[in-house]
């Protein structure tokens, strides 16, 4: 008898110890949290990237102002979903109308942001979505038409918190 007793008290730790593991657990767990967190850093596109995804998309033609209209608020609240409403002055006939819409965000881990194909079957040059925005950034829309010109409308957003885990 005072050998299975002896052995049920050297099996057993004793509750000193099970503070101290609970503790130890804790405190690995706090650290281990906070190492991820370091790890997920958000990257960032740098201005060369997003001019090499503008001449991988665009080639080397000329991107102008106007015929584009880009609306979103200037300040949004939450990063992660950000409306966006981006509508291109074209008269969407077959002669004349819009091949492509794109959207790019120049701090986003990956600049661009989305493409929308459109032709003159689609009646307006219209697209309404929400987007990702990593940190306050200027977004550009750049629009294509049939004739294969280019046209751009920008806005700088001032993103209050990005829960986006870009």
């Amino acid at each position: 008898m005072k050998r299975s007793q002896a052995l049920d008290t050297t099996s057993r730790p004793s509750r000193r110890h099970d503070r101290h593991d609970s503790s130890r657990r804790r405190s690995l767990g706090v650290l281990a949290a906070g190492a991820c967190l370091l790890m997920i850093k958000p990257a960032m596109a740098t201005p060369d990237e997003l001019a090499d995804t503008l001449r991988q998309t665009f080639g080397d033609r000329a991107i102008n102002r106007g015929k584009v209209k880009l609306e979103m608020p200037r300040l949004a609240e939450n990063g992660s979903v950000v409306p966006i409403t981006v509508s291109v002055d074209s008269a969407m006939t077959p002669q004349d109308y819009v091949k492509s819409i794109h959207v790019f965000a120049s701090e986003n881990h990956l600049p661009r942001v989305l493409e929308v194909q459109l032709g003159p079957h689609n009646g307006k040059g219209v697209f309404s979505s929400r987007v990702r925005v990593a940190r306050s950034q200027p977004i550009t829309a750049v629009a294509v038409m049939s004739d294969d010109s280019v046209w751009s409308a920008a806005v700088n957003v001032e993103v209050v918190t990005s829960e986006c885990g870009l």
